[in-house]
């Protein structure tokens, strides 16, 4: 019962519309396109107005899958059509972090060219170099070092990148980021 006794109603709920079979296709080829490089298909949608952070259902951006799988040329448009470089997945994952995971120069170059933080990270306050440096991409971990990553940065454990290294076992990239680049 309501005020004054009167009794209640349910609140007026519009039926639930559902995407059509057509719309999820539509939007399963973009996502195929992100990861697969398709510069030029997504390029046109994009000068037509698709968001430039769409999220698919793992939290990955158009511009996640697109530096994850090694598509700096693709990263690069999407960024310049106002794709936000910081956008973490569902996994706290940041687009540089995924170049660095992979060991991709030229799409970690053009997120830095194109305005991501060089320490830029998720919730869990993982950068970039923390995960190179676990994975024991030395190469990345040196990239990113001439770049201004901050060796000393810590996560939301406390870790620094060296410090995470040696939790992995990355021996090579703990070495590197050792004061005086020490050896383990």
């Amino acid at each position: 019962m309501g005020a004054q006794g009167e009794p209640q109603r349910e609140p007026h709920r519009e039926p639930r519309r559902e995407l059509d079979e057509d719309t999820i296709a539509f939007a399963g080829k973009l996502f195929h396109w992100a990861r697969s490089g398709g510069t030029a298909e997504l390029t046109e949608l994009l000068e037509m107005g698709l968001p430039p952070n769409l999220r698919n259902d793992k939290g990955d951006s158009l511009l996640m899958l697109a530096s994850y799988h090694g598509h700096a040329e693709l990263a690069r448009n999407l960024l310049r059509h106002g794709a936000d470089p910081e956008l973490a997945n569902d996994r706290g994952q940041t687009p540089l972090a995924a170049a660095a995971f992979k060991g991709d120069e030229a799409v970690l170059r053009v997120l830095l060219e194109e305005g991501a933080a060089v320490d830029g990270c998720g919730p869990d306050g993982r950068t970039a170099l923390m995960t190179a440096a676990m994975f024991d991409r030395v190469a990345m971990v040196e990239f990113l070092l001439a770049r201004g990553a901050d060796p000393e940065a810590r996560d939301a454990r406390g870790l620094t990148a060296r410090e995470a290294a040696l939790a992995m076992g990355a021996a090579n990239a703990a070495a590197r980021l050792a004061p005086g680049g020490q050896t383990v």
